[in-house]
């Protein structure tokens, strides 16, 4: 049999329909915006700004916003128009497996663990620096980082305590419920987004015009990290850095199996947030590069940027840079919960379709969750929060994120070729204009991240192989 065997669309469509024994539909299209935005505003906008205006892009940090929202844009489209069609759990997962075969649909869900599994543990990571700067301190290094870190005093750390606290207060709000998951996320998204709102506007009145001189920092200017260069290609380069910030609106379509009317609603959940984060972002680095010079994020931490620029330029505002630090705690907290959860419901989709074990698609008796796939995620991400140091993680999370988005562009041309008659209550427009700019801005952001991370990441798929071809395809539904 075909490793591309496809999984029938009216099997799809009829399991989305069998509310039954799925998954509990509690999400309006409000909580499908405030879970998005949960999920993208995070260590992207309060970390990686300073870092791509610093390593890459200068001033026109602006610009690399721009760019990587227009690649998040045209992708948008696409599973706008896929979740709207197929409201079930698994995102790029669950349109490939319809529409390219079955392999291609699990390289997709081996590469999401990427996206969501190992970013998880990376913002988990952030979130205990953070708290630990918030209390100035008081957790012993020890105990708040892995063993593979030493302190400039000699310090060893063992193991990341407060990494594995938040993990499980999360988790257990996940198990407890989708409606209550999407609860604390609402009030975490009104923290956060008010204190960058309030920045954005004290801010403004502290821009130096000359922090903007030149836009685009000349090729060749020392300073560069030898991979991604100064002027255009430096723009370039910034955008796959500030990709990481755009990360989480996917993550929306993995709760389709949840929404109310997701006919409706995943749509404006998908580019709802998209289009609020865009705007949100672009006016942030303008501010942060107008009020500290991009070259002062060299050497003055980019994790601690923001508080860097009210600190040193914004005399009389401490107190927000201590609200600042309170925003990306929140900011953290919610990244990681949609991450969780979007990593819950692929591996969800996957043991369904027999290609992981049981397991992971057993719910609760009562709450309906995928309890036992979420308890065992904790143990999987805790591991690599616990005990492995946040820089090891690298870009690896966004080259997953790129290549999911290149087949979901891929996948909506397919679709429309192959089944032009389907129902599609959204349609993404202009196609096949659409996907193929998309496959083409995100393949480009890829070329652009590290060759580190690339082979990294090509040693993740190839394990992903060994899995399929030892267990997955022997016990593939679809197949028996």
């Amino acid at each position: 049999m075909s490793l591309f065997i496809k999984k029938p669309l009216d099997q799809l469509l009829a399991q989305a329909g069998d509310s039954e024994k799925g998954l509990k539909r509690t999400l309006s299209a409000t909580n499908l915006v405030a879970l998005g935005i949960g999920a993208i505003i995070g260590a992207g906008l309060f970390v990686r700004t300073a870092a791509a205006a610093s390593e890459a892009a200068g001033p026109a940090v602006v610009v690399s916003f721009i760019v990587a929202a227009i690649g998040c844009a045209f992708a948008g489209l696409c599973y706008a128009e896929f979740a709207s069609m197929i409201p079930i759990a698994g995102s790029a997962y669950t349109y490939a497996y319809t529409t390219m075969g079955e392999l291609v649909a699990w390289v997709i869900g081996w590469a999401l663990v990427l996206e969501y599994a190992l970013g998880a543990a990376t913002v988990s990571i952030a979130w205990s620096e953070y708290l630990n700067k918030l209390l100035n301190g008081a957790i012993p290094f020890a105990f708040s980082h892995s063993p593979l870190e030493v302190a400039a005093d000699g310090t060893h750390g063992i193991i990341n305590l407060p990494a594995l606290l938040i993990l499980a207060i999360l988790t257990a709000v996940l198990i407890k419920g989708t409606q209550e998951s999407a609860s604390l996320n609402a009030v975490i998204v009104f923290i956060k987004v008010t204190i960058v709102l309030v920045f954005i506007a004290i801010g403004w009145g502290f821009i130096n015009p000359a922090n903007y001189e030149p836009f685009t920092i000349p090729a060749g200017t020392p300073g560069h990290d030898g991979f991604n260069e100064f002027g255009w290609g430096g723009v370039l380069g910034g955008a796959s850095i500030v990709f990481f910030a755009f990360i989480g609106f996917d993550a929306v379509s993995t709760a389709a199996q949840e929404a109310k009317n997701p006919k409706r609603d995943m749509p404006i959940g998908i580019l709802g947030s998209l289009v609020v984060c865009t705007i949100l972002y672009i006016l942030f680095s303008h501010v942060l590069t107008g009020i500290a010079n991009w070259q002062e994020f060299k050497t003055a931490g980019k994790e601690a940027s923001v508080a860097y620029a009210i600190e040193t330029y914004m005399h009389g505002y401490g107190w927000l840079a201590t609200a600042i630090t309170i925003a990306i705690l929140a900011g953290f907290s919610s990244v990681i919960l949609v991450m969780l959860l979007g990593q819950s419901r692929v591996f969800f989709s996957m043991a369904n379709d027999g290609l992981l074990p049981k397991i992971f698609s057993d719910l609760h008796p009562k709450f309906r969750t995928p309890y036992k796939s979420n308890i065992l995620l904790f143990f999987f991400v805790g591991a690599f929060a616990a005990f492995i140091p946040g820089s090891m993680a690298g870009d690896l999370t966004s080259i997953g994120t790129l290549f999911a988005f290149v087949v979901v562009c891929i996948g909506v041309w397919v679709l429309r070729i192959k089944s032009p008659d389907l129902a599609r209550p959204f349609k993404t427009p202009l196609v096949p204009i659409v996907p193929i700019l998309g496959i083409i801005v995100c393949t480009a952001l890829i070329v652009y991240v590290d060759s580190r991370t690339q082979i990294v990441a090509g040693v993740w798929m190839l394990l992903g192989f060994v899995v399929y071809f030892g267990y997955s395809k022997k016990n593939s539904v679809l197949r028996k």
